[in-house]
């Protein structure tokens, strides 16, 4: 089969490789969709934390069932995508119920090879159902169930000022997600493009372009001097992430989905004084890829929004490093492996 290899920062490599063979408790899925996200493009950057080379990167992931072992409920050639973050099952964070966060953690694309290839074996356990939606939608399940997981580790309740740092296709998945929850969301960004877009596409009421305004005054005008209750990063900019700090109101809630290979630098005493909190999220459970899926057949998420670029599997090679260039206004590029 064919396969898609970043080899080293900057440099993708076509090639070709034994089909997988299905093995125990797992399930081999023909591949239909490949959605881009950031972690794909750090990747191709050589930023990326927890990162090594070569890799096959993808795991955004949309396809069709094609044979399985102990995956009760499952149909071969039904459409499906599946959680992409392999737990253990046994670690402290597993026996918790926090699995998107195991101590030995594989993440598809990121620790193990993923799915730019035509035909990829991943743990019935992973398996999730279509529910009808199309290949494009469920190829967009994976990133706006992280945009998910961050607004409830936030605990976002209805009516409160929700800050979303980064209008990039998993800040504008917490946007739509706090929406959902009954906030009242304030997109910030430096890209007066994205936030036109948050404006006309998500309904976002409120949006702040960090480079051209006084971001303090605006918060203040926003929220009637209160600041916002909850600060969310979807930069993974230090600068960012550390300017975040002083945009919480007293009593907030700091919550970094963004990734960054720095250290946070914070005034002790300014996060003290407002005993504030500050948490991480990481991935997303099973109890997230549901609510999405939920959402987008109920209509309350629409994920074609999000698709701005489609190339074929053939064409990623060449268009890659163009949706690093801002320029060219991707929110979301799709491959086809049709």
């Amino acid at each position: 089969m064919k396969i898609l290899t970043c080899t080293t920062p900057g440099k993708f490599e076509y090639g070709e490789t034994d089909m997988p063979v299905l093995t125990a408790d797992h399930a081999i899925i023909r591949i239909k969709r490949i959605g881009i996200c950031g972690t794909d493009l750090h990747a191709f950057e050589g930023t990326q934390p927890y990162f090594s080379y070569p890799r096959i990167l993808g795991h955004e992931l949309a396809g069709e069932l094609v044979s399985f072992d102990n995956a009760p409920g499952f149909t071969a050639g039904e459409p499906v995508t599946f959680i992409p973050y392999f737990n253990c099952g046994t670690c402290v964070a597993c026996r918790n119920g926090k699995p998107n966060c195991c101590t030995n953690i594989k993440v598809c694309g990121v620790h193990v090879d993923g799915g730019m290839v035509e035909y990829l074996l991943v743990p019935s356990a992973s398996l999730v159902h279509g529910e009808g939606l199309s290949m494009d939608a469920l190829a967009l399940v994976e990133p706006l169930a992280i945009g998910a997981h961050g607004v409830r580790r936030a605990g976002v309740t209805p009516g409160e000022f929700v800050l979303v740092i980064g209008a990039g296709p998993i800040g504008l998945g917490i946007m739509e997600f706090a929406r959902i929850a009954g906030a009242q969301v304030i997109a910030m960004d430096i890209n007066q493009s994205r936030l036109d877009f948050c404006k006309e596409k998500l309904k976002v009421a409120h949006t702040v372009n960090a480079k051209t305004e006084d971001v303090m005054a605006a918060l203040r005008q926003i929220t009637g001097d209160d600041m916002p209750t909850v600060v969310i990063d979807a930069t993974g900019s230090q600068q960012a992430i550390n300017n975040g700090f002083a945009y919480m109101a007293h009593g907030a809630r700091y919550v970094l989905v963004g990734l960054q290979k720095g250290e946070i630098a914070v005034s002790h005493p300014e996060f003290h004084k407002r005993e504030a909190t500050l948490m991480s999220s990481r991935n997303a459970t099973r109890e997230d890829f549901e609510h999405v899926i939920r959402c987008m057949k109920s209509g309350e998420v629409d994920p074609t929004t999000y698709i701005t670029h489609r190339v074929r599997f053939g064409e990623v090679k060449d268009e890659f490093e163009s949706w690093l260039n801002p320029a060219n206004g991707v929110i979301k590029a799709i491959v086809n492996m049709e």
